[in-house]
């Protein structure tokens, strides 16, 4: 049954079932307070906790639209139209410490990581102990995940000849941990490093149950593990990673005729973890379906150059009057995504966190990278479930053309830019904002929000972006 994160973590605090712990009191910002007392003592109050991390995935300021959206509009699959003057700024890389969206993107992420930190560090926890197990490992999966998308906005491993010695971003382990109210930026390898650590630990504490999608489970836990290790080049361990899902027999490539509708239902075949939305709890006019399709806010359209790569017939492609697909050619010559995130009002549908297809291309790329024989028949899995032309050779170029195709307008296009060092492709001088920033840019990174930067002495902001 689908479970509005929301409602649950209201009524559990209206209950005081966490007594003195509010909504604001799990807001923090990296300058934290101290004087806080929580009452997390069941599993009933754990599960609360829990769910309002779920929620805060879920929200604008994250999965619910803004994480998205920026990875494809720094990019070259999407940009701004100012049809309401939203992600103009971002579609022009041209942000600044002061932007609003480079204050909410931080704070949402470690307000996450706060009600993950709660879950992972509450004791004496009465209660079943698989069931509190489990939750946990929820939690480490939930920190690991958030650090991660930190560091792929934030740290400075593609920018001015950056590494893995480069700043990333505090990997925080405690909620407003009094001696540490003001972290420093853990190197990009410790946060690398601290997020495999906890997805370990995650597994650890999980069983290998599937459940509902809209609750993380070791699987999600793999492949996420499997992302990571994509995006920092870990072949063997992407491989392996990958390969547990894959393996598992739980999860399968939705074919040319289910592919549309998998957006529009919740938990399809091909689902391993999504963010839960409803008719009465979802982001409405501020979620994905509201910026990308033809409404009063519409700010989000696709380039001509992403409607060109797709083969006539491919599902993922351009509608036309004999068959339906993902993007549609507007009369006055707009493109836009209608396929993925497809209902308007009441905006019910569930978020994509990862699905299996992605599962497939990273396993796909770690095996050519580690000398594996069956990259292309993996590669070749998604276009022939398209309607689209198999690959004749599983070469790099192959796998970062079916990742695009496949998974545009879910925002990865920007990081698979970033981690395989190329510059972002300027292809449109009439609708592309930005002009193509060479690799190692400073917009490679966003600026650290200014108000965390004054607050914290031991933060230093990002290159190209002031003292």
């Amino acid at each position: 049954m689908k479970k509005s994160f929301k409602y649950i973590f209201t009524i559990a605090l209206g209950l005081g079932i966490l007594s003195s712990c509010s909504e604001d009191n799990l807001d923090p910002t990296l300058q934290q307070s101290k004087d806080i007392d929580l009452s997390v003592n069941t599993l009933n109050d754990l599960q609360a906790v829990i769910n309002g991390a779920y929620n805060r995935i879920s929200l604008t300021d994250y999965y619910g639209r803004d994480k998205i959206i920026l990875g494809e509009v720094f990019a070259d699959n999407a940009s701004s139209n100012a049809n309401s003057n939203r992600f103009v700024t971002e579609a022009r890389m041209d942000l600044l410490a002061t932007s609003g969206i480079a204050e909410t993107f931080w704070a949402r992420m470690y307000s996450v990581i706060g009600s993950a930190n709660i879950v992972i560090n509450a004791s004496d926890i009465s209660g079943d102990e698989a069931a509190i197990n489990q939750i946990k490992g929820e939690a480490y999966v939930i920190r690991a995940l958030a650090h991660f998308d930190l560091v792929t906005f934030y740290g400075q491993q593609n920018v001015n000849g950056g590494s893995l010695s480069s700043a990333g971003v505090p990997y925080v382990t405690a909620f407003r941990d009094e001696n540490s109210l003001f972290p420093a930026r853990n190197s990009v390898q410790e946060v690398r490093d601290m997020a495999y650590a906890d997805l370990e630990m995650a597994k650890s504490l999980m069983d290998d149950s599937v459940g509902n999608v809209e609750f993380i489970n070791t699987y999600a836990a793999s492949a996420i593990e499997a992302r990571i290790a994509n995006y920092f080049g870990d072949w063997q361990r992407s491989k392996d990673a990958a390969e547990e899902v894959i393996l598992s027999g739980n999860f399968s490539v939705v074919d040319e005729s289910s592919f549309l509708n998998s957006f529009a239902i919740d938990g399809a075949a091909n689902s391993i973890f999504e963010i839960a939305n409803s008719e009465t709890d979802n982001e409405g006019i501020n979620g994905l379906a509201n910026i990308y399709q033809a409404t009063n806010y519409g700010d989000v359209i696709a380039l001509p150059n992403l409607a060109a790569i797709y083969e006539d017939g491919d599902v993922r492609g351009v509608s036309t009057d004999d068959k339906e697909g993902v993007i549609t050619l507007y009369a006055n010559g707009t493109l836009r995504n209608t396929g993925k995130y497809p209902s308007l009002s009441p905006f019910k549908d569930n978020i994509s966190v990862v699905r299996y297809e992605e599962v497939v291309l990273i396993y796909a790329e770690a095996l050519l990278e580690t000398g594996g024989t069956d990259a292309l028949m993996y590669l070749n899995m998604i276009p022939s479930n398209r309607g689209a032309s198999e690959y004749s050779e599983a070469t790099k170029a192959n796998i970062l053309l079916e990742r695009r195709k496949e998974l545009a307008f879910e925002g990865f296009r920007f990081h698979d830019l970033a981690r395989t060092k190329m510059d972002i492709p300027f292809v449109d001088v009439q609708l592309q904002l930005h002009q193509g920033p060479a690799y190692g840019s400073y917009n490679f990174a966003m600026p650290i929000p200014l108000a965390e930067d004054d607050a914290n002495a031991n933060l230093d902001q990002n290159f190209g972006y002031g003292d």
